[in-house]
Formats: structure tokens, C-alpha cells, sequence
């Protein structure tokens, strides 16, 4: 049996990482000749080019693209293996990549991960707050948290907590159009959305019913945080995550509506590539986490002020 060339396909991830040979040779120490035969043998072996080589450019082919997807995760895994066996003699040690959610982030995911690195010091961790979603893989993250309903994907994911969310308002707002009695009358208010969650606004009533409304107003944001100064200010109606609003709730500046009604909770995941493998350092972080973010009381707790 023919044994496959891993490291020409650990060579070929290393280019589409750098996008160029010399960039991959300086990363892994190889000559850059060597890099070179290394494609030119894997392209023998498969058949077909990888690459389309000018002068100034260097672009995967069709054929290259779905393979990079392979070589990346060739490479992932026996990165990790290398790592799981060194970790196994010693403390978990390196860097984590983590991705979260910028308000999320900074509220509720900082703490945790100060109180982490105090009790593992060999271990640094770079964290990335930013509401648009990331390409786990492409981007090099080992852990990204994600407030959603996950599309299917070749990702492993794990739910750790439903977060909910509240129908608010400022009192002014409330005083000069009017308190909405039901979802449907919503659609008589001007209503600010956040547009990373798509879709109508859901609701659900302790009798069974259900009704769905579109949200149309003046401001549509990417990020729940600047959603708050119209609320404030009496422009709309919003509905926004508890640890956003907590404390404006809590000071009375905004007045939570429609409370017999239900959104539903949003997912808060985590996810991390396809490979089952990871170093030590990534399954102590996603321990941590999973053990300290767990219900939605939790994030509550960590948004609101204590009264």
C-alpha cells in the first residue's frame, strides 16, 4: 500500500497559508526549492495543478481550493497529535486563538478568561472580539464563541447556554406613541434591528400562540451596543440580549414590553474546527468556559448591577 505524501500536503497548506512559496519556506524553515518540488510532487501524485503561477501572483485552481480545505486540516491534526503527546508530560502550555462576540466579549467572556490565564500561566491566549462571523478554519481560530442559530457545517459545536433577550423601549419613547399590548402592534412602532440576526422578531405566549414580525424602523446596526443610544434617546423600539440591557433596564432607562411574550432564547456556541484533535491548552479553555457559562442566570448575573 502506498503511503501518502504528508509532508508535501503539510508543504501545500503552508503555501495557501502564506500565498507564496517563500513566505511558506520562511514560516517552516525549508529552502524555497524545496517547498517547490514538494507541490510539484503532490501535483504528480494528484494528477492536477494546485496553483496558478505568474510572475506576480500565486492562486489556488479550482482543483486546489476544496484540497487547501484538506491540507489545512492534515496539517491541524498533526499539529495537534505532536502537541496532545508533548502536553501529556507537562502543564498545558502555548497559544489559544479565541473569537467572540464583541459586547459578549468584553462583558462576560474577559473576566473568565482573566481568571483563567491566572490559573494556567504557561498558556497566552489571543482573543478577537468582533460581531462578524469568522472563518474558523481559513482564519486560523482553535475556538470561536458564536450568539446564533448554527446553519449546518462541518464544525463541532457545543451550546452552552441560551441567552435572552427583552422587547425595550425609553419611557419617553412609551409616553408620546403608546405601549404595544401585543407583537402585532408592533408593526404599528418604528423598530431598530440588529443585523446580524436575520429574520422576523419571534415571539411565543404561555397560551401557545406564536407570532413572527418583521422588524422595519430608522436604524439597523451590526452591533447591539450602538443600538442603545436610540433606544435612549426615544427613537424605537428594540429588542436586544440581556447583557446589553441589563443595566439601562435596572436604572429605568429603558422599560422591558411585552413581558407575557417569549422571545426565544438565542444559542450562545462553541465551536471549534472538524478535527476531534486538540492540544491540551484548547481542552482546558473549552472546560473552563463550558463550566462557567452554562445558563442563561449566569450571563444575567454578570450584565445586571447588583440592587
Amino acid at each position: 500500500m502506498r503511503l501518502p505524501d504528508l509532508e508535501a500536503w503539510a508543504i501545500f497548506a503552508a503555501v495557501v497559508e502564506h500565498r507564496s512559496f517563500s513566505g511558506a519556506a520562511d514560516a517552516i524553515g525549508l529552502s524555497k526549492a524545496t517547498v517547490s518540488k514538494a507541490i510539484t510532487r503532490l501535483e504528480a501524485q494528484l494528477s492536477q495543478s494546485l496553483f496558478h503561477r505568474t510572475s506576480r501572483r500565486l492562486a489556488l485552481t479550482e482543483a486546489g481550493k476544496p484540497l487547501a480545505d484538506h491540507a489545512a486540516r492534515i496539517l491541524a491534526e498533526a499539529r495537534a497529535a505532536e502537541e496532545a503527546a508533548r502536553d501529556a508530560a507537562s502543564a498545558p502550555a502555548g497559544r489559544i486563538r479565541l473569537a467572540a462576540p464583541m459586547s459578549f466579549g468584553v462583558t462576560n467572556i474577559a473576566p473568565l478568561i482573566a481568571e483563567f490565564l491566572t490559573a494556567h500561566p504557561g498558556i497566552e491566549i489571543e482573543l478577537s472580539l468582533s460581531d462578524a462571523r469568522v472563518d474558523i478554519v481559513a482564519e486560523g481560530y482553535d475556538i470561536a464563541l458564536r450568539i446564533a442559530d448554527l446553519p449546518d457545517s462541518s464544525l463541532r459545536a457545543r451550546r452552552l447556554c441560551g441567552i435572552s433577550t427583552h422587547v425595550i423601549a425609553s419611557p419617553g419613547y412609551l409616553a408620546a406613541h403608546g405601549t404595544p399590548r401585543h407583537p402585532n402592534e408592533l408593526g404599528e412602532h418604528r423598530l431598530l434591528s440588529y443585523s446580524n440576526i436575520t429574520g422576523p422578531w419571534r415571539f411565543r405566549h404561555p397560551d401557545g400562540a406564536e407570532v413572527s414580525v418583521r422588524p422595519q424602523g430608522p436604524l439597523t446596526a451590526n452591533s447591539g451596543d450602538a443600538l442603545v443610544p436610540a433606544v435612549l434617546a426615544g427613537l424605537g423600539i428594540a429588542r436586544l440580549p440581556g447583557f446589553i440591557i441589563g443595566p439601562h433596564l435596572a436604572s429605568g432607562g429603558a422599560v422591558a414590553i411585552l413581558e407575557d411574550w417569549t422571545p426565544p432564547l438565542i444559542g450562545l456556541h462553541l465551536l471549534t474546527p472538524p478535527s476531534p484533535l486538540r492540544p491540551a491548552r484548547v481542552e482546558a479553555l473549552i472546560a473552563w468556559l463550558a463550566d462557567r457559562v452554562r445558563d442563561p442566570c449566569t450571563i444575567a448575573r454578570v450584565a445586571e448591577p447588583v440592587r
